[in-house]
């Protein structure tokens, strides 16, 4: 078991190799190097940046991409049933996602867009955002003039956040006044946190993320609160396809990983082996373990349901562990190999990501960018409210 505190980092496991060196292949040869920047990069037409989601959920496209022949099979989502056998396991993140983005007043009358992180370390975090009279970590903009002690009233509630201290990479120390619930002031007040490049001013929006938001950024199946960011590749799902999918033999699991905004935040470092995770919970019951044991003992297949689902499984020591819960800032890139996941669904990610990292590290990173090139020439949507990507 990883158990970790916020800053910690694990190693990635290597295949034969130094951690920070990678295998670069192309049809003629084989390159040794370091991980760089830049080869996350890749560039996309702003037209591909999907702003709507596809309905129903289940109708988006899906890539599969074979990596022991580099076959790549163009399909609708719904047939995903056909690539898994009974007997094989879906690993499913069931964090819920918070309407953590909410709006404040400066005494002066600004206005100050706020995104509710999480309740600060020292509170138990299986409390986690519905804690009572924590100090909350939050990200303000703009921000450049606050100040320690001023006061911030909360738009449509009576309640304020008083100014403690700025943190590392721009996050905020605040405290409730008066002590509040954080659940039930963001039902009352927040919006769901959709990332910057789905515009509002973009495909019909009106300015702000609109009611069918808070379903469509939401999987069918999240039940615990804690996420400012969806675990966008279980978007995908319906109760509908899990239910057939169950009906034909194949299994699932549940596991919790709280998502942050460290998953998506841009590495800015050249080497990636100096980047640095935020740290986020997860959590993984004993029943989920029971299964995936099953499912490993029995020579099926484990297939994570996005990113996340991996950087949980592949916290883990072992899946022989009894529960676990904790901490984990593990950064998955090539040349590490999953220990606990076969298969992998995704969705296409951002250049220069830690998400891309982790899919090149899954596949490679030849396999990856030809795969993107290919999803980009066939007009693929990307990123959350976009389409999928199988790898087996």
């Amino acid at each position: 078991m990883v158990r970790q505190t916020p800053g910690s980092r694990p190693s990635p496991q290597p295949a034969g190799l130094a951690t920070r060196y990678w295998l670069l292949g192309t049809r003629n040869s084989v390159l040794l190097g370091f991980m760089r920047l830049s080869h996350l990069h890749y560039d996309l037409p702003e037209a591909l940046i999907a702003q709507r989601p596809a309905e129903p959920r289940d109708a988006s496209r899906m890539l599969v991409l074979h990596r022991d022949t580099g076959r790549i099979d163009h399909r609708i989502f719904r047939d995903i049933g056909e690539y898994l056998k009974p007997g094989g396991c879906l690993v499913l993140n069931n964090t819920r996602v918070l309407p953590a983005r909410f709006f404040c007043h400066r005494r002066s009358g600004g206005r100050v867009e706020t995104l509710f992180l999480r309740a600060t370390p020292g509170t138990s975090q299986t409390a986690g955002p519905r804690a009572i009279g924590d100090d909350w970590l939050v990200l303000f903009k703009p921000s450049a003039r606050l100040k320690k002690g001023e006061r911030l009233r909360c738009v449509g509630a009576d309640v304020e956040l008083v100014v403690q201290e700025r943190r590392q990479r721009g996050h905020w120390l605040v405290r409730p006044e008066p002590s509040t619930e954080v659940m039930k002031l963001l039902e009352r007040i927040g919006q769901p946190p959709l990332p910057p490049y789905i515009r509002c001013d973009a495909a019909g929006r009106t300015g702000a993320p609109d009611a069918a938001d808070r379903d469509r950024y939401q999987t069918v199946y999240a039940q615990h609160p804690g996420a400012v960011a969806a675990p966008t590749a279980g978007l995908h799902f319906t109760t509908a396809l899990l239910d057939r999918l169950k009906q034909s033999g194949v299994r699932t699991a549940e596991v919790t990983l709280h998502v942050g905004l460290g998953t998506f935040a841009p590495i800015e470092v050249d080497d990636l082996a100096q980047h640095r995770m935020h740290a986020e919970w997860f959590d993984v019951s004993e029943g989920a373990l029971a299964t995936l044991r099953e499912v490993r003992r029995a020579g099926r297949r484990i297939v994570a349901v996005g990113t996340t689902s991996v950087r949980v499984l592949e916290s883990l020591e072992s899946l022989e562990a009894g529960a676990t819960a904790g901490w984990t800032d593990i950064f998955i890139y090539p040349p590490y190999r999953c220990r606990h996941v076969d298969a992998l669904l995704t969705n296409f990610h951002l250049p220069g990501s830690t998400l891309l990292a982790l899919v090149m590290a899954f596949a490679s990173p030849e396999l990856i960018r030809r795969a993107y090139a290919e999803a980009i020439e066939r007009r693929y949507r990307f990123y959350s409210y976009g389409d999928a990507m199988l790898v087996l």
